[in-house]
């Protein structure tokens, strides 16, 4: 007679659900670690989504805050100027006023009120033509300057300042520019020649004894050593590329194979210094390779030609400066010519994104506060009739200024500093929404994170009982 004692079922069963409790229980940790209910795509992909989005709009509003931030330093920026000139003004009022009273000054009198005027209407065209945020100008009127790039073949992108060959941008125009000197990269070429039937062939061939050694590129050590191919030469100097500027390609004449240098960066920028002995040089130790900066003659709606040049200020030889902080970054695509209507000028407002979105702009309109654009230069108060037209002058000067920091005032007021509370609560709100999606609910998890622990702890003891049974029944068999 036989039979068959099935003693694993129980401890199979156990084991089964043990796991099960386990992989949950697991989950429950993860949540309470890191705080998050959604820890991958698997956790909730709908969830997932969900915020995904949010958090994009979170950021954006983010952005769009600091924007409007910046916006009202910039428009305190000019406010706070113009009170300056408005100072000034009411001084010279004050002269204007004095003046008038012929009957009582002498003329050495008159004489000195008109030395501090003109020292006034000086004050106020440096103020007008030197009040800056950061490199933009504020009172010359070129507050509003953009440039838009035409031929995007060439041309990447275009940063005004305002100023153009040391003279405030008035108005719209082409922006022509006519490249001198194209920008190229710095590139060493390999002397170490290496026979060999084709290109892959020198790509597999394994370094002799002679190759082996230690070289730099920019001050990085790269070393080569036996079991090296050529091949695995230039993947080790690509491999450094992030730290050197550097990379490296093999070339084949049809009867030897090399490596070549080239810099990732255009321009002086990108020189190459290699030190070697032996390596990828058969014979000098250092050698530099040197990359050349472009230079252009640019100019708006056809006028007096500026000189830019690149690789200036630690830019590198497509980015093209000039003396009045202005920037043309030129493609690669760029050589030796003229690019009529590369790009456009416009004069007009400052324009400032303070939204999270497209579209969602403000603009700003300063305009010129020059003693000429307000008409007070040229006065003349040495005389009763001078002295007259220089108090209607000046009072309808105080009058425009006080306008214009009227506007911006409002403008701070409430354009930007509503926009600020108004996108402040639009990101706590978005922020709760997605916190409700993807952040664990700690009360919530700490509930199931002890539920499953004391059902692990079960299993493990029901387990630990199961695993018994078998020995109980084969100690019966024994007698």
């Amino acid at each position: 007679m036989s039979f068959r004692i099935n003693t694993n079922t129980s401890a199979m069963s156990a084991l089964r659900n043990l796991n099960n409790t386990s992989q949950a229980f697991g989950q429950s940790v993860n949540r309470l670690s890191t705080g998050l209910r959604i820890n991958s795509a698997a956790d909730d992909p709908a969830g997932l989504i969900f915020s995904e989005n949010f958090r994009s709009q979170i950021a954006g509003l983010s952005s769009a805050i600091s924007n409007n931030q910046d916006a009202i330093n910039y428009a305190k920026t000019a406010e706070g100027a113009l009170d300056e000139l408005a100072r000034l003004l009411r001084e010279g009022r004050a002269l204007a006023v004095s003046s008038a009273n012929s009957a009582i000054l002498s003329a050495d009198q008159l004489q000195a009120n008109q030395t501090q005027w003109n020292l006034i209407a000086s004050s106020i065209d440096r103020i007008a033509a030197e009040t800056q945020f950061g490199t933009k100008r504020l009172l010359n009127g070129s507050a509003g300057v953009n440039a838009a790039v035409v031929n995007t073949n060439v041309i990447d992108n275009i940063t005004l300042s305002g100023m153009f060959n040391g003279q405030s941008v008035t108005g719209n125009g082409a922006l022509n520019v006519q490249v001198t000197t194209a920008a190229t990269r710095a590139t060493v070429p390999g002397t170490n020649t290496i026979a060999s039937a084709n290109l892959a062939a020198y790509n597999g061939t394994a370094l002799t004894a002679a190759d082996y050694g230690t070289f730099y590129i920019n001050g990085v050590a790269i070393e080569a050593k036996a079991g090296d191919t050529w091949g695995d030469i230039v993947d080790k100097i690509n491999l450094q590329s992030g730290a050197t500027g550097v990379t490296a390609s093999a070339a084949h004449d049809g009867t030897n194979g090399t490596i070549n240098l080239t810099a990732t960066t255009y321009g002086t920028k990108g020189n190459i210094t290699l030190t070697d002995q032996g390596v990828l040089l058969s014979g000098a130790n250092t050698v530099t390779g040197t990359g050349i900066n472009a230079i252009a003659q640019v100019d708006i709606g056809g006028g007096t030609p500026v000189t830019f040049t690149g690789g200036q200020m630690g830019n590198d030889g497509l980015t093209l400066t000039d003396t009045d902080g202005n920037t043309i970054r030129l493609k690669d695509a760029a050589t030796v010519a003229t690019y009529t209507g590369a790009g456009y000028v416009t004069v007009g407002s400052a324009q400032f994104q303070v939204g999270a979105n497209v579209g969602q702009r403000a603009t700003l309109s300063i305009g010129n506060f020059s003693s000429s654009a307000l008409s007070v230069s040229g006065i003349d108060m040495t005389n009763t009739s001078g002295a007259n037209d220089a108090l209607q002058r000046i009072d309808a000067a105080v009058t425009e200024l006080s306008r214009r920091r009227g506007e911006i005032g409002s403008f701070m007021r409430n354009v930007l500093e509503s926009n600020v509370r108004s996108l402040g609560i639009a990101k706590e709100n978005l922020a709760a929404s997605e916190s409700a999606v993807r952040d664990t609910d700690i009360a919530e998890e700490m509930t199931v994170y002890t539920k499953y622990q004391i059902l692990q702890q079960s299993g493990l003891s029901v387990l630990a009982q199961a695993n018994q049974a078998p020995q109980a029944v084969l100690s019966l068999l024994r007698g």
